[in-house]
């Protein structure tokens, strides 16, 4: 069965990404999605965002950080592979879109600054359990007090075979809860290339 999505410890399956970005056309990765990510749309509408510094964390093919541009966000975006920062970097250049494309495996660092909203929609899903601690440490960090983490992982009600973590709703409330008020898990799908769209859970949390 081809890989469709890596679960990884960053730092030493960086080659497997970069390997992937490398190889693959980034339109034909599960992943690949076009447009704003729908839940994101609403969830940013429902809170009235129209503005603020964001960050795409594991940005991949980068449509997500356009798309945000493209609203009018200041958008810093961050991949482990140094061929998905080169793609996405280009794209967003042929579009006129001022973003800062960053290689970067932000566990082994942080950001050096906060932002007021972060955007994982498929980083944290991927990582090996004993990794989960130090992204809570770590994505706390990169966001400001009152500032919001917009999450998107694979839910446990998801049976394909193969593909990233899942997670309940009460896992999420327990990893996060503390650093953040969960305001909301809502159970949707993963839009990308895959078919049937996997089941997924949309998750908004706040910084404390």
């Amino acid at each position: 069965m081809k890989k469709v999505f890596l679960n990884t410890n960053m730092t030493e399956d960086k080659r497997d990404w970069e390997k992937m970005y490398h190889e693959e056309a980034v339109e034909e990765m599960p992943w690949f999605y076009p447009g704003l990510d729908p839940d994101l749309v609403g969830a940013l509408e429902g809170l009235g965002i129209t503005a603020g510094s964001i960050l795409d964390l594991c940005t991949g093919p980068g449509t997500q950080a356009m798309k945000l541009a493209e609203r009018g966000f200041e958008v810093t975006a961050f991949d482990i592979s140094k061929t998905a920062v080169k793609k996405a970097h280009e794209n967003a250049k042929k579009k006129g879109l001022d973003i800062e494309f960053v290689e970067k495996d932000f566990l082994a660092g942080g950001a050096g600054r906060t932002f007021d909203f972060v955007f994982d929609r498929g980083c944290f899903h991927t990582l090996s359990p004993e990794l989960r601690g130090e992204y809570l440490k770590v994505i706390s960090k990169l966001i400001r007090p009152g500032g919001y983490l917009f999450l998107k992982c694979f839910s446990h009600r998801e049976k394909m075979e193969g593909g990233p973590y899942r997670f309940t709703p009460e896992e999420i409330r327990g990893y996060f809860s503390g650093p953040f008020d969960v305001l909301s898990i809502e159970e949707t799908v993963y839009h990308g290339t895959l078919k049937p769209l996997p089941i997924a859970l949309f998750c908004v949390m706040r910084k404390t």
